[in-house]
């Protein structure tokens, strides 16, 4: 009886030790098995709090630069200009965002820009940054006005004009720039096949008006007459010093009435896919923009965009 109760005894404390061992190995089993989602869970929600909280950090300032678009004021000219909303999109690609104005991603572009000027990075649009903005697109700008001598110009077909009917002296420019500019409207027809009309050899269709050449060299004496001649007129306040002397700058029609500065007008050029595709490719192709006129493209030879 001895033996059968210590055997009986055995087998017990066996089977006990047996169900603890397998239970264990149960919990070790599942705790590796869940292990790996635990730190993902964990990260996936940190960065859905860093995402929320970037964007409600900057909710304010994008509120507050829609609210400037059309009013804020700022210098330029000699007068007081109002608003931006004529400028986004060069804003737009000079800070590195392709979202709407009013936006948290916006704000935190610009915050970032302003802070690599120097300024105060609040992501919030004031005077003080539009003059910033101005001075870094007029930096990259010709900067001279000397005219070149007569074996740089030549004269471009009738075709590329935007008046068929313009004066057959008027349809010079310097060599280089035209090269630059046939190159430049190559790679516009790949993008803007279906938006704007083109040949199948990448040429501007016939009755295209879009990217056509508005007016390219003008002579210091031209300049001077058409002033005289109209010194009311907006056209006629042209500068005495313009960089079309140099026949490497290019009015290019982006729609609307073509070199009207009507903040209406302008507005609505700058609103076209012509005008938007310039400002994202132009540099690639040595152009950079008179900021004010949404038509005024210069040529700076050697500052080729990447």
């Amino acid at each position: 009886m001895k033996k059968q109760s210590i055997l009986l005894t055995t087998l017990f404390v066996g089977f006990v030790l047996c169900v603890f061992y397998f239970s264990g190995r149960q919990e070790v089993f599942a705790q590796k098995a869940s292990g790996p989602e635990r730190p993902l869970v964990s990260r996936t929600s940190s960065s859905t709090r860093t995402e929320a909280s970037r964007s409600s950090a900057f909710a304010a300032e994008a509120s507050a630069n829609s609210a400037s678009r059309a009013a804020l004021a700022w210098p330029f000219g000699g007068k007081m200009q109002r608003g931006w909303e004529i400028y986004v999109p060069l804003i737009s690609h000079t800070i590195g965002t392709e979202e709407g104005a009013g936006t948290t991603d916006f704000a935190m572009a610009l915050s970032k820009w302003q802070g690599g000027k120097g300024l105060p990075a609040t992501g919030v649009m004031d005077d003080a940054t539009m003059t910033a903005f101005v001075k870094h697109w007029q930096s990259q700008r010709l900067g001279r006005a000397t005219t070149p001598a007569s074996d740089a110009l030549m004269s471009a077909p009738i075709a590329d004009f935007w008046d068929s009917g313009r004066d057959a002296n008027m349809l010079q420019l310097e060599r280089e720039t035209y090269v630059a500019y046939k190159r430049m409207l190559a790679e516009a027809a790949k993008d803007l096949d279906g938006q704007l009309r083109f040949t199948p050899d990448g040429e501007l269709a016939p009755g295209e008006k879009f990217l056509r050449i508005v007016s390219a060299f003008r002579s210091p004496e031209y300049q001077a007459a058409l002033r005289k001649r109209e010194p009311g007129a907006g056209r006629a306040a042209l500068a005495k010093n313009s960089p079309h002397f140099t026949g490497q700058a290019l009015d290019i029609y982006v729609g609307g009435e073509p070199v009207t500065t009507k903040d209406a007008n302008r507005l609505v050029q700058a609103q076209t896919p012509a005008y938007k595709w310039l400002v994202k490719n132009a540099s690639k192709f040595g152009f950079y923009p008179y900021f004010y006129e949404p038509w005024h493209w210069e040529y700076v030879p050697g500052r080729l965009a990447k």
